[in-house]
């Protein structure tokens, strides 16, 4: 028999104080000594105000790293009565870009932690790993394999937004007598939209003996890399429409062309992320779930800018499935994009604000454009 499983906690740690618009190129660092003339137009369009980084803004150093980060959002986890570090089997860790190659993301994790030996996981990807982290432990628990999971999703976009990533390629452009070394646009653009964070769940297959309890009814994922090229990468350059690994550039080569870098396709993500992420995946969803719009008393969509907020609308409303803005649920222009961890970082504010009651449903959407896919979860609010 199946066990039915719930999201028994929620914690999300942001690290230090939150961060300006005008104060980012302090934190993040001029490239080439030059302000981006990209950043205020990318910031009108994704609305931020303010987000997190984990750099000491008054030393300029980092003070956490991705893994102590995620650790400490696992620890989080525990602060309520019956509820132990020690108790768990199951740790499902997930970053888009981890601090190092080798080791997995998730040893690391729980080298942190330090709880006794476990079975730990790491899922890859960039916006969509932290619902596939999810997605793991749902099901071990779902299947009697995992009495406790914890699932953590992490990100320290700063570590590759820092222009110290950049000096070389505009060093490069100057001695090329280029006379303005600016990074490429696909690069300055996710300069100014990501940021740092880390969510995690706690997961059993009881609800909550007292309080709110989320118990996961299904989860859906759907990848569309069979249609569409890569549009947000990282460790590699597009060369016709394909992907050229670091592994085939020289040192000097990944220096000056900032080959490590983060990048985003964006007219490819303009012209795809609602018809394929939206209207095809939910499409399909409705009729393999038969759900409608009006089951849901919240919406909890990722996505990365403003500028989809209407687009989005749009797109459910394409296939009748329009869900109204006050039923919406984001945290997106204070808490920023944290990628993977969005999603949690959305639950532990809403879990934590007072407005759920019990039966209530919630519909979370998390979309990710590294090559198109697409993730759908649908929620039920249990308070004893």
């Amino acid at each position: 028999m199946e066990n039915a499983v719930y999201i028994n906690n929620l914690h999300a740690v942001l690290p230090n104080r939150p961060v300006s618009n005008k104060e980012m190129e302090v934190v993040l660092g001029e490239v080439g000594g030059q302000r981006s003339r990209a950043k205020p137009v990318i910031l009108r369009s994704n609305q931020i105000k303010t987000r997190y980084y984990a750099i000491d803004p008054e030393t300029g150093e980092y003070n956490y790293t991705n893994a102590s980060l995620a650790a400490d959002a696992v620890r989080g986890l525990f602060n309520q009565q019956g509820a132990q570090l020690e108790q768990l089997d199951c740790l499902v860790a997930s970053t888009s870009m981890a601090d190092q190659i080798m080791p997995n993301h998730g040893v690391m994790v729980h080298g942190e932690l330090k709880n006794p030996s476990l079975e730990v996981i790491s899922t890859a990807g960039i916006c969509l790993c932290g619902i596939t982290a999810l997605k793991y432990a749902y099901l071990n628990v779902k299947a009697g394999e995992s009495q406790h999971s914890a699932v953590v999703a992490s990100e320290l976009a700063s570590n590759v937004m820092h222009s110290r990533n950049f000096n070389a390629e505009s060093e490069h452009k100057v001695a090329m007598l280029n006379q303005k070394p600016e990074i490429a646009f696909e690069k300055d653009f996710l300069r100014w939209m990501l940021s740092d964070g880390a969510g995690a769940a706690l997961l059993s297959n009881k609800a909550n003996d007292h309080g709110l309890s989320l118990r996961i009814d299904w989860i859906d994922v759907t990848s569309y890399a069979d249609q569409l090229e890569a549009c947000m990468y990282a460790g590699a350059e597009k060369v016709n429409g394909k992907l050229k690994s670091w592994t085939r550039f020289d040192s000097q080569e990944r220096e000056q062309h900032s080959i490590l870098s983060v990048k985003q396709d964006v007219k490819l993500l303009n012209e795809n992320i609602v018809k394929y992420t939206v209207e095809d995946a939910l499409s399909k969803i409705v009729q393999k779930r038969g759900i409608k719009a009006s089951d849901y008393d919240f919406f909890l969509p990722h996505y990365s800018s403003g500028y989809f907020r209407e687009r989005l609308f749009d797109g459910l409303c394409n296939i009748d499935f329009q869900i109204p803005y006050d039923k919406w649920f984001t945290n997106l222009t204070k808490k920023g994009n944290t990628g993977s961890a969005s999603i949690f970082i959305m639950l532990d504010e809403l879990f934590k604000s007072g407005q759920l009651a019990d039966g209530q449903t919630l519909l979370c959407y998390v979309p990710e454009s590294g090559r198109f896919s697409s993730a759908f979860m649908q929620l039920t609010v249990i308070n004893k």
